[in-house]
């Protein structure tokens, strides 16, 4: 009889260690996310926060420091430190990438085309790790810039995420990420984009005033939240005889 021989045990994890700096970082973030720290607000002064985590105020200000390289919380000379807030100024900044055909970054106006609930598609799922079933609000946007029709945006947000946003009268603002953090406490922290060729369909053509099967710029951007949540999924196709996608890398 052959023997069979037995599975090798998993070998133990090896050491960890998270430096103490991180560790403050991570319980200061996790207040901010709470909700225990709202936008706006002001911080415990940093030897406040020294002697109720119990470390050095030197280990307090390197988290500090990541947090504002993460434009979680300002800086505010002689006032102390604030929970970052979204403005339009500041999303339009950080999250809309799209120049002209000099370069220079441009300022664009929307036009909302269609606003409605439903469940969410498998790819929705998917993108805003969601439960099956479960209900999603969409967006679609037209946005312009100098006159020129510049992007058609198509947009993704579980409806459990934003109470009431589809019963809002009127159009949505131009920016909706300041509208997710003051209305709805959801802070968008990052986004995760991919970028690629793809050829407009008749609709999208129309909207674009474009031929058909012209090529665009597709954006498919996933936008986190606290903890990595996602929050929104967003598909914007671009117009490139304008426009095109700009982005600084140091």
């Amino acid at each position: 009889m052959a023997v069979v021989p037995k599975p090798e045990a998993p070998s133990p994890p090896g050491p960890t260690f998270v430096p103490l700096y991180q560790q403050v970082r991570d319980i200061l973030v996790h207040r901010i996310a709470s909700g225990a720290w709202r936008p706006g607000s002001p911080l415990p002064s940093e030897p406040r926060l020294a002697a109720e985590l119990n470390v050095s105020l030197g280990t307090v200000r390197k988290a500090l420091d990541e947090l504002v390289s993460g434009r979680l919380v300002v800086r505010q000379q002689g006032r102390g430190t604030f929970v970052a807030e979204q403005t339009p100024d500041s999303a339009l900044f950080h999250f809309f990438r799209v120049v002209d055909a000099a370069g220079e970054r441009v300022i664009p106006t929307h036009r909302e085309l269609h606003r409605a609930c439903g469940p969410a598609t498998e790819e929705e799922v998917a993108r805003l790790a969601l439960a099956p079933g479960s209900e999603v609000l969409r967006l679609r946007r037209l946005r312009a810039a100098g006159g020129r029709t510049a992007l058609l945006e198509h947009i993704s947000i579980a409806t459990a995420l934003v109470p009431g946003l589809a019963d809002h009268e009127g159009a949505l603002p131009n920016t909706l990420y300041d509208l997710y953090q003051q209305q709805f406490g959801l802070t968008i922290r990052r986004a995760s984009e991919t970028l690629r060729a793809a050829a407009a369909d008749p609709e999208t053509a129309d909207l674009l005033g474009l031929d058909a099967g012209t090529p665009v710029l597709q954006i498919d951007r996933v936008a986190y939240g606290f903890e990595d949540q996602p929050i929104e999924w967003r598909v914007s196709l671009l117009d490139t005889r304008h426009f095109a996608y700009a982005n600084e890398i140091e």
